[in-house]
């Protein structure tokens, strides 16, 4: 009987506050390319880096995107993550409410960990066949639960910015 074990990896996010992220896994070496033309397709003022964990063969961390600092970022987030077949899409210019649909269309795309601009933090476990992503912690607990005021203030704000009538 083989003997496993199993450690755990916390990987804090690394990036500005005005960045958004989005964590998720895909399955094939073409993800970064598809990844790219998803969010290139959305908004002509979106800023984007993309970096992908390619989990056999070369083992690389493919990377690609629109503004180099954000490639430089997610490439350093993903390598430090070290998951197989996880990618991180960094974000300026735009939110992930705006580029999840497109991004979940990408036919290698299995899951997305998260989407945020909160800090992040990656839960990796680690085996002697190598590193999954398990989880994340996003954000800090709630301390209260919202009253009728907040629900129309909620409301209003969303019909301000254009999201409700």
């Amino acid at each position: 009987m083989t003997e496993t074990t199993l450690s755990w990896d916390v990987v804090p996010i690394d990036k500005p506050d005005d960045v958004n992220v989005i964590v998720g896994q895909a399955h094939f070496i073409k993800t970064v390319d598809d990844l790219h033309e998803a969010l290139v397709g959305v908004s002509p003022s979106l800023l984007f880096g993309v970096a992908f964990c390619e989990a056999s063969g070369q083992r690389l961390v493919r990377r690609s995107g629109n503004d180099p600092d954000l490639v430089d970022m997610a490439t350093r987030n993903a390598s430090a993550i070290g998951a197989g077949h996880t990618f991180v899409i960094l974000l300026r210019n735009g939110f992930p409410l705006n580029v999840l649909n497109p991004v979940k269309a990408v036919p290698e795309v299995c899951t997305i960990f998260c989407a945020s601009a909160n800090p992040v933090d990656i839960l990796v476990a680690v085996t002697p066949r190598g590193r999954g992503v398990v989880g994340v912690v996003d954000g800090q607990p709630p301390i209260g639960v919202e009253t009728d005021e907040d629900v129309a203030a909620r409301r209003a704000l969303l019909r301000t910015i254009g999201y409700k009538l």
